[in-house]
């Protein structure tokens, strides 16, 4: 493949080369790219949300193509709309690049980034580049829009709600295990081919996660609005924490209503590692913990895809997981540690 120095082009150029082909058809943005601020007009309340990954601590490209990379920075921070009960409209993009990348490889990423915009109907409108000293940064600013009433936030739950979860957990964890064994034994014999055929549904978890925001529409078809919500990003035992907290209440939650993946258990029997461990530390699932009244019950299972997995307790209970046995066990928070850059599972 050719390779353009990004020095050859500049920031201006290159800005324009990665933004030349951007058609917005939202009408609420009077100006996107190319002045000194983006212009946009709405009734609704805006939400904003930001997110950096920085290579070596968030992603490795040793197994990270680019374009996965770029998808995935957008969907995280989609994420984080949709965890308040609304809906993605614009992003911001702002990126410091290490002179090692072309032109080429960050059209690759900026790829990506298209890719999720037209998937969530998001809007470019913005950002920044700048030149790095220690690799790829990537920030992306997300703004979402909704109705004041229909903001969901982390407080809110009361004593007898249901504890519900889109989707399974754990999976993405051990996709990352599993790229990361991999790694180590390529970097022992470069000649040795990486054993990853048998796992797609969890590399396409930790590579390239989905956000769901098929889950805030089908919340407004069937009337459903949550008392409180987060997505999962840290870990099922930390998030709860969190909703536990913002909202003063406890949460006994079931083991045996954990929805985890049958690749997500025979990989976790692979690795010689409890898959239930795996969904309530180990982050990057992406998917919205919330909480309803129990008279809800029925409307979450219209829904689909959405599995109750506890109740709300008093705070003075405290959060405990009772386990498959019927053994009842504090919750404690061993997810993603932001300042040490590790796992703590």
């Amino acid at each position: 493949m050719h390779r353009t120095d990004i020095s050859s082009l500049g920031e201006f150029k290159l800005i324009e080369r990665l933004t030349d082909k951007i058609i917005y058809t939202d009408k609420t943005i009077l100006k996107g790219v190319g002045d000194d601020s983006a212009v946009i007009t709405n009734s609704f309340c805006m939400l904003v949300t930001t997110d950096m990954l920085t290579e070596g601590i968030h992603f490795d490209l040793t197994y990270v193509p680019l374009k996965h990379l770029g998808y995935k920075a957008v969907a995280v921070n989609v994420s984080d709309i949709c965890a308040m009960n609304a809906l993605p409209k614009f992003i911001t993009v702002s990126i410091g690049i290490s002179n090692r990348f072309s032109v080429e490889a960050i059209e690759e990423l900026y790829e990506g980034i298209h890719a999720a915009c037209q998937k969530y109907n998001v809007s470019l409108i913005g950002g920044d580049t700048c030149s790095s000293k220690s690799g790829l940064v990537i920030n992306i600013t997300c703004i979402g829009e909704q109705l004041q009433e229909k903001i969901v936030y982390r407080k809110g739950a009361n004593v007898g709600d249901l504890l519900c979860v889109t989707g399974d957990l754990g999976a993405a964890y051990l996709g990352l295990q599993l790229l990361e064994r991999e790694k180590q034994v390529y970097l022992e014999d470069p000649n040795m081919q990486p054993n990853l055929l048998h796992a797609p549904y969890l590399l396409q978890r930790q590579l390239k996660p989905e956000a769901r925001i098929d889950v805030i529409t089908q919340f407004a078809n069937n009337e459903i609005l949550p008392t409180s919500m987060i997505d999962v990003s840290d870990g099922l035992s930390s998030e709860i924490l969190h909703l536990s907290k913002h909202s003063n209440v406890g949460f006994n939650l079931l083991e045996d209503r954990i929805p985890i993946h049958d690749e997500c258990k025979q990989q976790a029997f692979e690795f010689g590692i409890d898959a239930t461990l795996c969904a309530m530390s180990g982050g990057e699932d992406y998917e919205l913990l919330f909480t309803i009244p129990a008279a809800e019950y029925n409307k979450i299972m219209l829904a689909g895809d959405i599995s109750v997995i506890g109740q709300a307790v008093t705070m003075a209970e405290g959060n405990h997981l009772i386990t498959k046995s019927g053994n009842k066990h504090p919750l404690s928070a061993l997810g993603w540690n932001a300042f040490s850059g590790t796992d703590n599972l």
